[in-house]
């Protein structure tokens, strides 16, 4: 195993679960000290830091409302107590479904705030520290929602196609100064999140899915694991699909 991540410092907008949660423990599992934020559950957070820090590395959390400027500032200022931060994983979002027909001014502006909105504060929030040290590497997470038709998910697959062109316009312009920011746009991954869908959905995804299951946590985390590490070293801009083969980019 590398020991690039060892006494590495990395925030996870996110972290308390599911894929943010995965990716803590897998970098933690590398040596990395690990800085997250959640939502609401307090419960999950402190589970989340007492098994990071049980694999010997140090934890810190905060309560974040990622599309709030002030709560952003906040995590940025709790995870700087563990030192510089080096990477950035922003995995921090909301999905839901709802059809065209009653989707109001309300929810679409939650959603746009959430997922797009929070995407800029996150990055922007950690990236002018990074430019000075001249090291960063940053993740984003979108999603498959944001590569194919979803008719019931508008206002979602809209914020999802805008983090892919908010991180391709960021490389270019921060790739002068070292620092990298790629995407990941999971397919349906074994989450809570994806409990949103109805299991007759779920079911039928499944089987439009080549390999033909849902994916796991811990397999995105590989993905974001590798787009953070040098073994992607001439990569940024991209976003990668990790879907099960139901979306294949060229």
């Amino acid at each position: 195993m590398t020991t690039e991540f060892a006494n590495r410092v990395v925030l996870i907008t996110g972290g308390s679960r599911g894929i943010g949660r995965a990716t803590a423990l897998r970098l933690a599992s590398e040596g990395a000290d690990i800085a997250f934020s959640y939502a609401t559950r307090a419960g999950d957070a402190e589970e989340t830091a007492a098994a990071i820090r049980a694999l010997g590395r140090r934890a810190v959390c905060s309560p974040c409302n990622v599309a709030n400027p002030d709560d952003i500032r906040r995590l940025v200022d709790v995870a700087r107590q563990l030192g510089p931060i080096d990477y950035l994983v922003h995995s921090g979002a909301i999905s839901n479904i709802q059809d065209h027909s009653t989707l109001s001014l309300e929810l679409w502006r939650e959603t746009i705030d959430v997922n797009l909105t929070g995407t800029y504060l996150a990055v922007f929030a950690v990236k002018d520290e990074m430019i000075q040290r001249r090291f960063g590497r940053i993740v984003t997470l979108s999603s498959v929602a944001a590569l194919r038709p979803r008719q019931m998910q508008i206002h979602y697959a809209s914020a999802k196609a805008g983090v892919i062109a908010f991180t391709r316009c960021c490389a270019e312009a921060f790739a002068p100064h070292n620092v990298r920011i790629n995407c990941v746009a999971p397919g349906l991954i074994d989450t809570e999140m994806a409990r949103v869908l109805p299991p007759e959905t779920m079911k039928s995804v499944v089987e439009q899915t080549p390999l033909g299951r849902l994916g796991t946590p811990e397999e995105i985390a590989s993905v974001i694991r590798f787009l953070l590490s040098e073994e992607s070293s001439f990569m940024t801009g991209h976003t990668l699909a990790a879907s099960g083969g139901r979306i294949m980019l060229p």
